[in-house]
């Protein structure tokens, strides 16, 4: 047996302590690995329990998609829905957040009732019957990374090429897929920092999913500023359902757009990725993608009343909590945003309650903020520019961070796309 599998062996039947754990992905951390490794890592992962099944006729419609994470990155929660209602198959499982960035489940579970924990039969039942869900990591799938993934999120391992193509790939191969489309995040508040680094992550991950019978394809975003309007578990929900209605921001859109079109083509649903992408505007714009939406949810313990208004909708995220307060923030003097430091924005929201600061600490699922303008607003002194939702009172520490994040321009500025490479 290879030093590899004992180890995932290890991770996975408790005889190595968290301690040794963290030790070994140190190692890698520092060291790396090679690529023949890192699929080896990936397999071993990936065969630490359960792998999913499903027909033949359809096996090569099953997709999924994933991030590296970043502030304001809820692609996932419109994607997922409208892959299905273009006729693909979603089996997703998805993660909590890393540090600043955060989390599908932790986003979901502003829900109430939402349930992550969802057993390989049912994960099954819902893609056959809906098309799409959107669970955690149970002990059926990926053990092994379940256990690593908690301890990169508070040791500083998170920004390990081998470590995150594992992490991302056992998962994903776990759901039986025939194409993954991967978002890797580049700028200040991503932990790929620059182009470079994005790009070997990129390889890493084509070339293991290569390794596993997946096709791969990636997409490099910036995440210099926030990806649309909100940040904050429930407030991100709630954006994520007005995408699914057709009115979300334009850069929330255009991503979910493009990849799920990178999907529709990879799997010969579409000729091209432009009449892919064309076809998940469609959905949103039509509701189909929101019926799925909601029908997921509902299958996951979501209260069937819910969506039936947008109080009902508020009330379910708690944000018609009486304790949870709001704090506007304005512009000092005219100008146009040139940028909007989403890191700083980022640290604000996990520092509190937004994220974890120690495992298994809890998340404030209201906490967050809206943004009232965006790169390229044409403000005038005094006109807001974001809101904050916070428990009690705003820390003069954290007011001067929100103040500090923002940067105007005496000149005109262009808002640009996100993408900056299809892969």
């Amino acid at each position: 047996m290879t030093e590899i599998q004992t180890f995932v062996n290890g991770v996975v039947d408790g005889s190595l302590s968290d301690a040794e754990v963290e030790e070994w992905m140190r190692t890698v951390f520092e060291n790396g690995l090679s690529v023949e490794q890192t699929v080896e890592l990936t397999h071993a992962m990936l065969h630490s329990g359960t792998v999913l099944e499903w027909p033949d006729e359809w096996k090569h419609l099953v997709v999924d998609k994933h991030s590296t994470g970043g502030i304001g990155d809820k692609v996932s929660l419109g994607l997922a829905p409208a892959l299905a209602a273009c006729g693909l198959k979603c089996p997703m499982i998805a993660g909590r957040g890393l540090a600043h960035t955060g989390g599908t489940l932790d986003k979901l579970e502003a829900l109430q009732g939402y349930d992550v924990s969802i057993s390989a039969e049912k994960a099954q039942a819902m893609v056959h019957e809906i098309g799409c869900m959107i669970g955690g990591q149970t002990g059926e799938i990926a053990p092994a990374d379940k256990r690593m993934y908690a301890i990169r999120d508070v040791t500083g391992l998170i920004a390990s090429v081998p470590l995150i193509t594992g992490s991302i790939l056992s998962k994903k191969a776990a759901e039986g897929l025939a194409a993954l489309v991967m978002d890797i995040k580049v700028g200040r508040a991503a932990f790929m920092t620059n182009v470079d680094e994005a790009r070997t992550l990129a390889e890493s991950i084509v070339s293991t999913g290569a390794g596993l019978g997946i096709a791969t394809s990636v997409t490099l975003t910036e995440m210099d500023t926030p990806l649309g309007f909100a940040a904050g578990n429930a407030l991100e929900v709630l954006e994520s359902v007005e995408t699914l209605r057709g009115a979300g921001p334009a850069d929330l859109e255009e991503l979910v757009c493009i990849q799920g079109g990178i999907l529709l083509h990879a799997t010969g649903l579409c000729e091209t990725r432009d009449e892919g992408a064309f076809r998940i505007h469609d959905s949103l714009i039509d509701g189909t993608a929101m019926k799925k939406f909601e029908e997921m949810c509902r299958a996951q313990g979501v209260d069937e009343s819910a969506f039936e208004n947008e109080r009902n909708l508020l009330d379910a995220l708690g944000l018609l909590d009486d304790t949870l307060n709001t704090t506007e923030f304005v512009v000092d003097r005219p100008g146009w945003i040139g940028d909007i430091d989403a890191m700083t924005l980022g640290r604000v929201v996990l520092e509190l309650g937004g994220g974890r600061l120690n495992l298994g600490d809890e998340i404030d699922h209201g906490v967050g903020f809206v943004l009232d303008a965006h790169i390229g607003s044409l403000m005038v002194a005094g006109e807001p520019w974001l809101t904050a939702y916070h428990r009690g009172e705003l820390s003069m520490e954290h007011r001067e961070m929100i103040e500090d994040a923002i940067t105007l321009s005496n000149d005109s500025v262009d808002a640009e796309t996100r993408i900056i490479q299809i892969l």
